[in-house]
């Protein structure tokens, strides 16, 4: 598990790992760019999410925000920017240094904007292992 993106997934992870001998380190998914494909809590969310992890869910340890941006957005990229200021806002409600948190963002065709914009974690698997193979569906198949 790298990210939960509702209170409820929390909680049920909460419970299951709150035996263990440390805390699971998870990121809170948010969903910047606010597609409907993509998974995560809005914006105006993210805060109160990540309050509800840090005072009620003792067996998991928020290490920071994580977002997929939009494909394409360019070097001036709203989503990653959008990311590093809602840090700043979970920081200071938590707290905490903005430095504390991490920032995961970026992605095999955006990494190097990402990691300009702040992201301390990028998900490069396409430039390592090369393009995901996605088996089509056929009509037939689906019935």
């Amino acid at each position: 598990v790298e990210t939960v993106d509702r209170v409820k997934i929390a909680d049920a992870l909460n419970k299951e790992w709150v035996e263990k001998l440390e805390p699971l380190r998870v990121m809170l998914q948010v969903n910047v760019s606010e597609e409907e494909s993509k998974s995560g809590v809005g914006k105006g969310e993210a805060v109160d999410v990540a309050k509800h992890i840090v005072s009620n869910c003792p067996g998991l340890s928020l290490i920071g925000l994580m977002t997929i941006g939009t494909v394409n957005a360019g070097p001036d990229n709203e989503d990653f920017k959008a990311l590093a200021e809602l840090r700043n806002q979970v920081a200071d409600a938590l707290s905490r240094s903005p430095t504390s948190l991490e920032l995961s963002m970026g992605m095999s065709g955006d990494f190097e904007i990402a990691t300009k914009l702040g992201s301390t974690n990028v998900r490069v698997g396409s430039t390592i292992f090369g393009a995901r193979f996605y088996p089509s569906v056929s009509a037939e198949a689906t019935g």
